[in-house]
C-alpha cells in the first residue's frame, strides 16, 4: 500500500508544457482576461504577481513553469462559478490573515477541478467551499513550517463540498485536513504528513478515507458527529505527544476501519461515545495495532463496537477505559493478541481458553480515585504484573475475547 501511494505521489506537482503565443504573462493581462466574459480558457506563463479573482466558470492552465506570487496581503485566487479547472499551476506568498483564512486558491462552485499543482508559502492551503462534486488531485502542499502548529492554515479545507474527491496529494507542515458539513467525500491515495490533523471529518456522513499514508501528524483521523464513515487501506503511524492519536471517533454511527495499520501512536485507536446508537455498530475488521502506547482508549464503558480478526501486536497496554470503566461491552471476536499465553489443543487455529485483559491497578483506584493520575505509569505497569502473578490483588476484567486467533491474520512487517 505504501509503496503504491508514494508511486503515484511522484508526479504529484505541475507540468510545465511550452506556452501557446496568447499566454498571459502579467497581472493586468490576466485581471483582463479573468474579466472578459468571452474568454472561457485563459494560458498563464511564467511568474505573475497580484491577487485575482473570477464570478464565473474558467479554465486556467499554466505554462512554462507558471507561477502566481501573491501580494502577501490575501488569497491569491479565488474563483466562483460551475465547471472551474485549474492546472499546472504553482501558488506561493499568500497573505497571513487568520480571520480571513487568506490562502493559495479559494473555488466555489460545481464540478470544479484543481490538478497538477503545488502550494507553498501561504497561510492557508486550498479551500472547496459550497464546492459540489468538485475534484482536488495529483497536487502537494507545504505549510508554513516556521509558524507554530496551531497557527498554520489548513492545507486543504472542504466545507459544503458533497461529493468531493482528494486524492494523490502530499500534504506537508500544516495544520489541519478538514472536511467539514460535507457528505460523500472521498480522500484516497495521499500522504500527510508533521501537521496536526491529518484528516478532520466533523458532520461528514457517508464519507471514505483509503490507500493513504498519514505519518507524524498530532491526530492521524479524527471523526466527530459523522455516520457511516469508512477508513481502510491506510497507513496511521507516528502520532506522538500527550494527546498523540492514530484515529478517534467522537459521537459517531456506523463507522467501519478495514485494514488499516495504527502503529508508534500514543492513542491508536480512541473511541468517545462511539457508537451513539448501539444499533448502528461500528466495526473494526482485520486492522493491526502494533507498537502503540496504548492500542485502545475508550471515553467510557461503550458499547456497540466490534473488533473481529485484528491483530494486536507489542503494545504497551492494551485497553484504557476513562472513568474507572470496562470494555466488555465491546464484542471482541477471533483477533490475535500477541500477548495470548493459551493453547489450541485441536489446532483450529483458534485458542481454547479466553484472551482475558485484567487490570487490578484499577480496582485501586476505585478505591483511592486520586490515583487514576498515575495509569499508564511505570509504577501502575509494576503494581499489574505484580497482580497478575500472585492472586492476592483484586482485579478488574476490562474485555474478553473468547475466540482469540493463534496466528496473525496479517502479514507483519519486518
Amino acid at each position: 500500500m505504501s509503496a503504491l501511494v508514494l508511486t503515484l505521489l511522484a508526479a504529484a506537482g505541475p507540468l510545465s508544457p511550452a506556452c501557446p503565443s496568447n499566454a498571459v504573462r502579467d497581472a493586468d493581462s490576466l485581471r483582463a482576461a479573468l474579466a472578459n466574459v468571452d474568454v472561457r480558457e485563459v494560458w498563464v506563463g511564467g511568474r505573475v504577481q497580484g491577487d485575482f479573482e473570477s464570478k464565473r466558470g474558467v479554465a486556467i492552465h499554466g505554462c512554462e513553469a507558471a507561477t502566481l506570487v501573491g501580494s502577501g496581503t490575501a488569497t491569491i485566487l479565488k474563483l466562483k462559478g460551475d465547471d472551474v479547472l485549474v492546472e499546472d499551476v504553482a501558488f506561493e506568498g499568500s497573505g497571513s490573515r487568520v480571520s480571513f483564512e487568506d490562502g493559495a486558491l479559494k473555488v466555489s462552485g460545481e464540478r470544479a477541478v484543481v490538478r497538477r499543482v503545488s502550494v507553498r508559502d501561504t497561510l492557508y492551503g486550498i479551500a472547496f467551499e459550497q464546492c459540489h462534486a468538485c475534484v482536488l488531485e495529483d497536487t502537494r502542499i507545504e505549510g508554513r513550517a516556521e509558524i507554530e502548529e496551531n497557527q498554520r492554515g489548513d492545507g486543504v479545507k472542504l466545507w459544503e463540498a458533497h461529493g468531493s474527491s482528494v486524492r494523490r496529494l502530499d500534504v506537508r507542515g500544516v495544520r489541519d485536513l478538514v472536511v467539514w458539513y460535507s457528505r460523500h467525500v472521498t480522500l484516497e491515495d495521499n500522504r500527510i504528513t508533521g501537521g496536526r490533523y491529518g484528516t478532520h471529518f466533523m458532520y461528514a456522513h457517508d464519507s471514505t478515507v483509503r490507500r493513504s499514508i498519514l505519518r507524524g501528524n498530532t491526530v492521524g483521523i479524527f471523526v466527530m458527529y459523522s455516520a457511516r464513515v469508512l477508513a481502510e487501506d491506510n497507513e496511521l503511524s507516528g502520532a506522538r505527544g500527550p494527546a498523540g492519536m492514530g484515529i478517534g471517533f467522537k459521537e459517531s454511527d456506523a463507522v467501519t476501519l478495514k485494514r488499516n495499520a495504527i502503529v508508534a501512536n500514543t492513542t491508536g485507536l480512541y473511541l468517545d461515545y462511539t457508537p451513539r446508537d448501539p444499533k448502528q455498530p461500528v466495526l473494526f475488521e482485520n486492522n493491526m495495532l502494533a507498537l502503540n502506547a496504548v492500542a485502545l482508549r475508550t471515553h467510557s464503558s461503550e458499547h456497540g463496537a466490534r473488533f473481529a480478526a485484528n491483530d494486536f501486536l507489542e503494545n504497551d497496554a492494551l485497553v484504557e477505559v476513562d472513568g474507572n470503566g470496562d470494555a466488555l461491552g465491546v464484542d471482541f471476536v477471533g483477533n490475535h493478541w500477541a500477548a495470548y499465553a493459551g493453547y489450541d489443543l485441536n489446532g483450529d487455529g483458534v485458542g481454547d481458553v479466553a484472551f482475558q485483559v485484567k487490570r487490578a491497578s484499577s480496582s485501586l483506584t476505585d478505591a483511592h480515585p486520586d490515583l487514576r493520575w498515575f495509569h499508564a505509569t511505570p509504577a501502575f505497569g509494576l503494581y499489574d504484573a505484580v497482580a497478575t502473578a500472585l492472586p492476592y490483588f483484586g482485579t478488574t476484567l476490562l474485555l474478553q475475547d473468547a475466540t482469540p486467533a493463534m496466528r496473525p491474520h496479517r502479514e507483519v512487517p519486518r
